[in-house]
């Protein structure tokens, strides 16, 4: 924000501006507020945690947080705006605009975007002192000038708003849109067409799948010692865990369809040797034995280094004269496999299915032919989903970024067009005796 004011303006320290009331305020336990629970709206440092019984005030008034507010993250509001009946704690404190001088809603966007970096201290809960609060500087545009950069900025905040929730449905969207495409892909919809075109001389049908199809277990498309989960994992501690050496597979890096590989662990090569015969590899499915709100499986990449992995992540080394790999996966992390997974899982806080339960689990095989050419749609539509999704990164920075900039517009004086007819604020503040910040330094 720039140091030089507009004309008319004037900067003038925050208690000039507002009634504080935080005399008024009074804290009450949870332990209290559960046994007076009523219908008064309890407010704290960002906003409502509660319910109470009575009021302490009943008007609209300016709360900024008194400690645990995100004074230095710009992307979140740090003041906001009550009405009404209210009580508040001793977390936020409480400001009503002087009439004539200023109004809540002009504060609230001033401070919004005002620099808290040298009014607040504290390291892990920053805390805004009502010292430090009150010498904040407040650039006043003239009267009638504030009331326009409100209704401007209340007018282009609602649109930003707007456009925030509207991204925020696309990702809820895109997750639908890839269940669907694995749905259409593990019954055979997918495919329909190409059937069509490459009919098959099979006789044996099942009335539940297209021609063609079979159901099996995931056991018969495994060859004799070809899905394991070992030991070896479960013999690993922190303190075996190297900077370098044999990269360790773990939960964490299992992601539906993608291996994440940036979080690295390792173990000494020492230690490998005494779990060798446990080595992961490019082409191994790597599954997650943990399944919550879906199942997590995805091909092995070359890795810089060999591999074990931990007791949680399951390996399977298919068949491949029988089905693709990819092809698998996709059954394995489909909703059908998810529906009968979780029926199976034991734990209560980290659910997890063993072996057994995932050799018996059913899948859906056709030929591998028509296993190649769902593989390839299915890549091809999730690419499609995966350039969308970069694009909703960039439009939501773009959009993130629209707040700030608006702010800093208007307390430049350059959201709205100034009327030099408008009563500068100076003057406005001489008449009710307020002494501005440039006459308090030049005195």
């Amino acid at each position: 924000m720039s140091d030089e004011l507009p004309n008319g303006w004037a900067e003038v320290e925050l208690r000039e501006c507002v009634d504080v009331l935080d005399n008024q305020r009074v804290p009450v336990n949870s332990d209290e507020r559960a046994k007076r629970e009523g219908d008064v709206p309890y407010y704290g440092a960002t906003g409502q945690v509660g319910w109470i019984d009575k009021a302490l005030f009943d008007a609209e008034l300016l709360l900024i947080g008194e400690d645990g507010a995100p004074f230095f993250d710009k992307s979140k509001p740090i003041a906001y705006i009550i009405r009404g009946k209210s009580w508040v704690n001793n977390h936020a404190h409480v400001l009503s605009a002087k009439s004539g001088v200023s109004s809540n809603q002009y504060l609230k966007h001033f401070l919004d975007r005002f620099d808290f970096h040298e009014y607040v201290n504290g390291t892990t809960r920053l805390k805004l002192t009502q010292g430090a609060m009150n010498r904040i500087p407040v650039r006043l545009a003239p009267l009638t000038e504030q009331r326009r950069i409100v209704a401007k900025l209340e007018t282009l905040l609602g649109k930003v708003d707007a456009s925030q929730r509207r991204l925020a449905k696309i990702p809820v969207l895109l997750k639908r849109f890839r269940q669907s495409v694995l749905a259409a892909a593990c019954s055979g919809r997918l495919t329909a067409d190409w059937r069509e075109e490459n009919p098959t001389e099979d006789t044996l049908q099942d009335d539940e799948l297209p021609r063609g199809w079979r159901k099996t277990t995931v056991e018969d498309l495994i060859p004799k010692g070809g899905i394991f989960d070992g030991p070896f994992g479960s013999n690993l501690k922190s303190d075996d865990y190297t900077e370098s050496g044999v990269r360790v597979v773990r939960l964490e890096n299992i992601g539906q369809l993608r291996f994440i590989g940036e979080k690295e662990t390792f173990i000494s090569r020492e230690k490998y040797e005494t779990l060798k015969r446990h080595t992961v590899g490019e082409g191994d499915i790597i599954f997650a034995s943990f399944i919550s709100e879906e199942v997590r499986a995805c091909v092995l990449p070359k890795l810089s280094t060999k591999a074990v992995a931990k007791a949680d992540c399951f390996c399977l080394r298919p068949n491949l004269e029988l089905v693709d790999r990819q092809y698998l996966v996709f059954q394995l992390i489909s909703q059908k496999s998810y529906n009968t997974l979780v029926e199976e899982v034991h734990g209560a806080t980290r659910p997890r299915i063993n072996t057994t339960q995932l050799r018996k689990l059913e899948v859906r095989i056709c030929p591998l032919p028509e296993q190649q050419v769902i593989v390839r749609r299915v890549e091809g539509l999730f690419a499609l989903a995966d350039q969308l999704e970069v694009r909703l990164a960039k439009a939501r920075g773009q959009v993130g970024k629209l707040t700030p900039s608006l702010l800093a517009l208007a307390f430049a004086g350059q959201l709205v067009p100034q009327d030099l007819s408008d009563e500068p604020a100076e003057k406005l503040l001489e008449c009710i005796g307020v002494e501005t910040n440039s006459k308090r330094n030049a005195n």
